[in-house]
């Protein structure tokens, strides 16, 4: 140890036990508690930790949540924003899934992508398969673009909720993207392109002759024991389930997008009995009674439904994410065999990848909520409840801010001496920054950086600088976080492959 650093901590222990008041000048930790409220936590977690037993009973019930997108830190960020929102300093606060007993990391390569997109983490996950990039629910030796039904067919992978059914489970999807989207439609269609959400979608070069269904049309029309099973499918995509010759009913200058003139929101009613209903805004929604409805089938947009920020500007109307999962559990729970139901919060990702981390968060925040509803509805000795993401984004927490900053605001360090940072913290070209940033994506800029001082960081719609110039920003690599609580739960540890997480789910149902 060098002389001189030896001497100045030896000065400072000196004049720690001579003069204990000359720290009083110390900055302040701006947070709520005492300095026994940090052992006594601890002591805490420790007591509730040893009540905690593996569940070893056999599920009656899984419910698979994917924050689309949500990654380790957007979970950490939503996490100090909803208890900013509380009017705590937030650091300290918990998402309601952040209290599962079991938690492990999952790692989201696919079978020839190191970064990923939804399509093979999904179905990973819904599968127990590694698959290719854009491809649902099928093999990795499936050839890309393949338009071949009997291709397709030899290749498919079964999935929880075709298992499920075939168990004589009830089964649903609920999603904040188009229903049709990559997450959602990996748990009931097998395709090679994930893109092909209409008939429109898929190239004229395959023909019209044995070619593979597109994504709309398989959630009309799948297997016998799913249509049984399929209680419920509730999100976005309306367009994509209508003819082009017709009006939305809610958009009245869009069309929808079906070449071959089915309207598949009706036959989604006609197949399925006088106890199916179709919903597209919040009334009819409300209106389907879980005791009296068997089936229904709810698109609240012609493509996404709205932010969770901007739902309340809907004319029509749209439920939440919360309220979706309450309905649908309400529906399902009527089998005594049990169900299977995956929910996503699927605009989180479309946020990050405007480079809009405020709706990001908030979405993320929505979907703790939606947790936290499935978790009371539901007897936690029978219901497996597993979180996670599909993938992570190049979304970051930088800098060094004080305790309770502005989780959207610009960075302010700890002061100099007891009281309120007076400026933010500035970077190497002088200019102020925002604590939360990504590594790419739209919000970059040419040239010198803006200043920032005067720009209100936390509107809604304020875009984060990025460093590299993308339109779009991108996903990320490293491993995101599985939270689980119920039977098998335990069984979630570690460093896992994400295909895993299924494995999980059939041990936890016996399958």
């Amino acid at each position: 140890m060098p002389m001189l650093f030896r001497k100045t901590i030896v000065s400072a222990i000196a004049l720690a036990i001579a003069a204990p008041a000359a720290f009083a000048a110390e900055p302040v930790v701006k947070g709520p508690e005492s300095v026994q409220d940090w052992f006594n936590n601890g002591q805490k977690f420790i007591a509730d930790s040893k009540k905690s037993f593996p569940n070893n009973r056999k599920a009656k019930n899984v419910i698979l949540f994917v924050g689309d997108g949500m990654g380790v830190s957007t979970i950490t960020a939503s996490r100090i924003l909803e208890g900013q929102l509380n009017a705590k300093p937030g650091e300290e606060n918990r998402l309601s899934f952040e209290n599962f007993p079991h938690i492990a990391l999952s790692k989201t390569y696919s079978w020839d992508q190191q970064t990923s997109d939804s399509a093979p983490t999904m179905t990973a996950m819904i599968t127990g398969y590694k698959a290719r990039e854009g491809q649902l629910s099928v093999n990795h030796l499936t050839p890309r673009g393949e338009c071949s039904a009997a291709v397709i067919a030899a290749n498919s992978l079964p999935t929880m909720l075709e298992q499920a059914a075939a168990a004589g489970k009830a089964t649903g999807v609920v999603s904040s993207a188009r229903i049709t989207h990559a997450t959602p439609a990996a748990t009931y269609s097998h395709t090679a392109v994930r893109d092909w959400e209409a008939d429109s979608n898929i190239p004229a070069s395959c023909g019209t002759t044995g070619v593979v269904k597109d994504i709309a049309r398989q959630l009309i029309e799948v297997s016998p024991a799913v249509r049984n099973s399929l209680k419920v499918a509730l999100g976005g995509g309306r367009t994509y389930f209508m003819p082009k010759t017709s009006f939305d009913p809610e958009y009245t200058t869009t069309k929808g997008r079906r070449n071959d003139g089915r309207d598949l929101t009706a036959e989604w009613v006609s197949t399925r009995g006088a106890k199916a209903a179709y919903a597209w805004n919040k009334a009819q929604f409300d209106a389907a009674n879980p005791a009296t409805t068997d089936y229904l089938l709810g698109l609240f947009e012609p493509s996404h439904v709205q932010y969770e920020a901007d739902r309340a500007n809907d004319p029509a109307g749209e439920p939440s994410l919360t309220e979706m999962t309450e309905k649908s559990i309400n529906m399902l729970k009527k089998n005594q065999s049990g169900f299977f139901l995956h929910v996503e919060g699927g605009r989180i990702d479309h946020a990050h990848h405007a480079g809009n981390a405020n709706r990001a968060l908030l979405d993320t925040i929505e979907l703790a909520k939606a947790v936290k509803k499935a978790v009371e509805m539901t007897d936690p000795n029978e219901t497996l409840i597993l979180v996670t993401a599909d993938h992570s984004h190049v979304f970051t927490i930088a800098g060094y801010p004080h305790r309770g900053n502005d989780i959207l605001g610009l960075t302010k360090e700890v002061p100099a001496v007891d009281g309120n940072p007076t400026a933010p913290s500035k970077a190497g070209d002088g200019m102020p920054y925002t604590t939360l940033g990504y590594q790419n994506g739209p919000g970059a800029v040419s040239g010198a950086r803006a200043d920032l001082t005067s720009v209100d960081t936390t509107a809604l719609g304020y875009m984060q600088q990025a460093v590299v110039p993308m339109g779009s920003e991108t996903h990320a690599g490293e491993d995101v976080a599985i939270y689980a609580t119920g039977p098998k739960s335990h069984l979630v540890h570690g460093s896992m492959e994400q295909n895993w997480i299924y494995h999980v789910m059939k041990e936890a149902f016996g399958f």
